[in-house]
């Protein structure tokens, strides 16, 4: 397929078959490049991290690392304005969105796209939305193997550190919504990927998990059972999980509203139980098993 040059959709296919291109070669390559892939982030350090970029977190940044050793300064983040996939500043520097409206199957080859696009640009100049990228390299061929070191914002502010990005059009309306919008979020510092948001009224924490699920879910069942789900110390009922790119995240109301600091060391303790509960290897009783029928049946996937 490799030897057949790529031509428009509805173009003849340069294989001589007399049919459009998208109905021969094409649909071969958009077959691929919208194959799903179940954990997109799977093998870059901080793959939690990435997951809650994606899925959870407002406004967060973290700076990457290029594994061909330029030193072009790329920053992730969650989002940009009017979901640009990336953006170049007027110094050059590169922002890259994991929050974006359209995408292929794979997150990861559809941010490598954006990511490989935006190094080639100008600065002070936007990177849109294009369709969906066909093959080529993933995040973890172009990112060095650098765990995230992960700043979250208060606002959206931060678009507008140049005036290239903070004239275009639009992009001012869109920061207003997206401003509007924005959930307090604290990540916390004692625990991996571990993030308090405040929802209206009510408070809740969100502790992306990179154990295997099911794995995962016999351990916080076994906990359940024991009436030991609730974070240690701190007011709070267990209500749930989601799935997210292939990863499962436990979610706990903090029933008293209790604030981000105050909730570390209920962490660090629920941590230690949960690594000791998977570390049983003793079939599930049939209480724990009850358990785990009613904490699957209140997932639900995100992507």
């Amino acid at each position: 397929m490799s030897e057949i040059p790529v031509v428009g959709l509805r173009e003849p296919c340069p294989c001589g078959s007399g049919k459009r291109y998208k109905a021969c070669h094409g649909k071969a390559r958009n077959r691929d490049a919208v194959a799903h892939v179940t954990r997109p982030f799977e093998g870059l350090a901080s793959e939690c991290d990435w997951v809650a970029f994606r899925e959870i977190v407002p406004a967060a940044t973290a700076p990457l690392t290029l594994r061909d050793g330029t030193d072009r300064r790329v920053i992730l983040t969650t989002v940009l304005p009017l979901a640009w996939p990336a953006l170049v500043r007027d110094n050059g520097d590169v922002y890259l969105a994991l929050q974006v409206t359209t995408g292929s199957g794979d997150a990861s080859r559809d941010a490598a796209d954006a990511l490989l696009r935006a190094l080639e640009s100008e600065p002070g100049t936007p990177v849109p939305p294009v369709g969906l990228p066909g093959p080529g390299p993933r995040l973890q061929d172009l990112v060095a193997d650098v765990r995230l070191e992960v700043t979250i914002h208060d606002d959206f502010d931060y678009w507008m550190a140049d005036e290239a990005s903070a004239d275009a059009p639009g992009v001012r309306d869109s920061l207003e919504r997206a401003n509007s919008k924005v959930m307090p979020t604290v990540r916390l510092q004692s625990v991996d990927s571990a993030y308090w948001v405040r929802m209206g009224d009510k408070v809740f924490l969100r502790w992306v998990r990179p154990e295997p699920e099911e794995k995962l879910l016999d351990a916080i069942a076994r906990l359940h059972a024991a009436g030991d789900s609730a974070l240690p110390g701190v007011p709070s009922r267990f209500i749930g999980s989601f799935r997210a790119d292939g990863l499962l995240v436990p979610v706990w109301e903090l029933t008293d509203g209790s604030a981000a600091a105050e909730t570390e060391a209920a962490a660090v303790d629920f941590g230690a139980r949960l690594a000791a509960a998977l570390e049983v290897a003793e079939p599930l009783t049939s209480q724990e098993r009850r358990a785990r029928a009613g904490l699957q049946n209140r997932q639900v996937t995100l992507r």
